[in-house]
């Protein structure tokens, strides 16, 4: 479980692909010569856990050895522009000219270079503005609001008994997903006789009804990238989770999350877990995986409902 990560004095956030600037025209070329491993013939729940777990990370391992990475810097300015870069050298020039002589003219050329520097600051913030709430949309208008009035204070859990973050994240994860009694374990998984392979064609209408916004889980890719691979590639999703489907297997590694905890507010106190809710981020292999599921589940439903009247 982790919270909302801060940049402090000392410390970078860790790098994470940038996306949307990922190399389509390589990650084309590498697919295509890309294999899936083959699948154990008579799998078990670890033999296809593991199957899983490797053939994942070796298609994860190339779609991010081509996507440049990215760090967040907390002082970005998207209202920067290369005049308030020139205006600023010309500052720092005349500031060390005064420093080596400190005469009248010098200091009369700081004091108007730093009077233009931060006026043009100033004019540029307000023009960025401007245009920001002029194309403001339904969607980002909340972000002008958030811009506008700033956000609320993020309150730490202060739980009792719990003196230090893994404490705390111990405790919420009791309160929010209390353990429970573990299945029997499965010895040998069996095949549905009835099974009808899995095709590009559910995995695209899959994909269809996944937002490119949706937050991603542990793994960081988002719905977009596998709609480019799956573009790309038809055969290539189909096969990863053809042998999950066919004997109804979900491997833990796709039931591992991000849990992102947010305060509610308007509470009295915040030294209570029932005070804070959780947002469960999965992969969005297993998202992709449980859209699949409830497509076939719903399309037999359907059929049921067709052939009941009948009967």
């Amino acid at each position: 479980m982790c919270g909302n990560a801060k940049t402090t004095r000392g410390y970078a956030t860790p790098p994470t692909p940038h996306w949307a600037l990922l190399d389509l025209y390589a990650v084309g070329k590498a697919l295509d010569i890309f294999t899936t491993l083959p699948c154990p013939a008579r799998p078990t729940p670890n033999s296809l856990s593991r199957w899983f777990d490797i053939s994942s990370t070796r298609l994860t391992s190339l779609l991010t050895s081509h996507a440049p990475c990215k760090r967040p810097c907390p002082r970005s300015k998207p209202w920067w522009s290369p005049r308030l870069s020139s205006l600023r050298r010309e500052y720092h020039r005349f500031a060390r000219l005064s420093r080596l002589d400190p005469s009248p003219l010098n200091w009369s050329n700081v004091k108007s270079s730093r009077r233009t520097y931060f006026k043009a600051i100033a004019s540029a913030k307000v023009a960025h503005w401007s245009d920001f709430l002029f194309s403001a949309t339904p969607r980002s208008v909340w972000t002008a609001k958030r811009f506008a009035f700033g956000r609320p204070p993020q309150r730490f859990p202060d739980l009792p008994g719990a003196s230090n973050p893994a404490e705390v994240a111990e405790t919420l994860l009791d309160h929010f997903f209390p353990s429970k009694p573990p299945p029997p374990p499965l010895l040998r998984l069996t095949r549905y006789e009835d099974y009808t392979p899995l095709t590009s064609e559910e995995v695209s209408r899959a994909l269809s009804k996944s937002l490119n916004t949706s937050a991603p889980g542990p793994d960081h890719i988002p719905y977009s990238v596998w709609k480019s691979v799956h573009r790309i590639k038809p055969s290539l999703l189909p096969s990863f989770l053809d042998p999950l489907l066919a004997h109804g297997f979900h491997p833990p590694s796709l039931k591992k999350a991000l849990g992102i905890v947010l305060d509610k507010p308007g509470k009295p106190s915040y030294d209570s877990p029932s005070s804070f809710r959780v947002i469960v981020l999965l992969r969005t292999l297993s998202k992709i995986l449980e859209r699949v599921v409830a497509a076939r589940l719903s399309a037999q439903a359907t059929i049921c409902s067709l052939i009941h009247p009948l009967q």
